[in-house]
């Protein structure tokens, strides 16, 4: 049965993922860090993302950007080693598990786009050749100078703190082996502008514009290539399912072409898993 798109919006959440299942298509995921704090990692715009370092308080905004970084490496690679060890400390909860049951379950059916840099969906077993990781890895490092376009694990760093600068140890094996200088961290910074290369920006669109349903977990919609991807689906009267338990632009979509949920991550992603027959 073919669904109008004036109908959708009454829709219940279990129709139109029984609709997507026996109909077909593609399913897209798109998550913020709503699904990652869950398993404990501070949300990036949190109270908790402020870096102090002597009388002055840094916000996120100004940390995670290449003119700081030109400015100030040590600085930046401070607050970003502190951030790391949180993504490292952390483990998949149920709601990165039952998406990644749903990639196996589904195959090519179904990718993931994510805005997270802590690499739970990947270590939650999400296949990295469908799921996109937007806005990069923390997992990851490159030459900050381009001289190599190949990412390497990050160095076995011991975790940074404010007031103090970087172990002798630590500048060393965050120095790039090529060229000796800085490695940066593999994040897309305020002051940069999505690619593929980097951020699989163009294979993110792409699954957008193929999906017939597209499910938001925990995003709030405030960088451009998510709400591009959630417009594109809107615009093509593609239901969308929101899973937020904060009012955010994705739930207005959902309201107008599917449902919104109030739910956390972790209990209605998996109630998804089980509509579609993933256990």
């Amino acid at each position: 049965m073919e669904i109008s798109f004036e109908s959708r919006a009454t829709m219940h959440l279990e129709t139109i993922v029984e609709h997507w299942r026996l109909r077909g298509g593609r399913l897209v995921f798109l998550t913020g860090a709503g699904i990652s704090a869950e398993s404990g990692i501070p949300t990036f715009r949190g109270s908790d993302g402020f870096w102090r370092v002597g009388s002055k308080n840094y916000a996120p905004m100004d940390l995670a950007t290449r003119a700081m970084f030109d400015r100030d490496p040590e600085l930046v690679w401070s607050w970003y080693l502190a951030r790391f060890a949180a993504c490292a400390a952390a483990t998949p909860n149920a709601g990165h598990r039952a998406i990644a049951q749903i990639q196996a379950a589904y195959g090519d059916r179904v990718a993931l786009v994510t805005q997270n840099i802590d690499g739970l969906h990947f270590r939650a077993g999400s296949p990295p050749e469908r799921s996109f990781a937007i806005h990069g890895d923390a997992r990851l490092v490159r030459c900050a100078l381009g001289c190599a376009a190949v990412m390497t694990p990050i160095p076995a760093v011991e975790p940074a703190a404010p007031e103090k600068r970087l172990s002798t140890r630590t500048r060393d094996l965050l120095r790039c082996a090529r060229c000796s200088s800085w490695m940066r961290p593999h994040v897309l910074w305020f002051d940069e502008m999505y690619d593929e290369h980097n951020y699989r920006s163009e294979s993110a669109l792409s699954a957008a514009r193929s999906a017939s349903l597209l499910v938001t977990v925990g995003s709030t919609g405030a960088t451009t290539l998510p709400m591009r991807i959630a417009l594109e689906c809107h615009a093509r009267a593609v239901p969308i399912i929101d899973i937020n338990i904060e009012e955010n632009p994705f739930a207005q979509l959902a309201d107008e072409c599917g449902h919104s949920v109030r739910e956390t991550a972790t209990t209605a992603l998996p109630r998804i898993a089980t509509l579609l027959g993933v256990s």
